[in-house]
């Protein structure tokens, strides 16, 4: 079993950034993929990125790549998910998710969620 709880959502004006952190307890960190998604009102949950276990190959959706910085401290157990150049398209509750050990984009891959972290941007 692996227990997410996710931090550092909030509010924030269009350009602006936020830090979503994610911490894991249960098992092994640095052998389980991190991954982010996000739902926004009346949508379906969405890939975001995902990085394996030792943090080398990241994977970013085409929306946010160059935007967003997905990274992992497996001596802290948490993975970050450092947002840049928010805009209100990026508005959704994000999810923290843990895979079973390589980087998936769907979500069937992953069986354990926390969750979830409210970000709002505001144009």
């Amino acid at each position: 079993q692996v227990q997410l709880v996710e931090s550092g959502g909030g509010l924030v004006q269009a350009g602006g950034s936020l830090r979503l952190s994610c911490a894991a307890s249960g098992r092994t960190f640095s052998s389980i993929g991190m991954g982010w998604f996000r739902q926004a009102p009346g949508k379906e949950r969405e890939f975001v990125a995902a990085i394996n276990w030792s943090g080398s190959t990241p994977l970013y959706a085409a929306s946010v790549k160059g935007r967003f910085t997905i990274s992992r401290d497996n001596a802290k157990n948490t993975v970050y998910l450092q947002m840049n150049s928010l805009g209100p398209e990026d508005t959704a509750v994000y999810y923290c998710a843990a895979s079973l050990g390589a980087v998936y984009t769907t979500r069937i891959q992953y069986p354990y969620w926390g969750q979830g972290t409210q970000v709002t941007v505001s144009s």
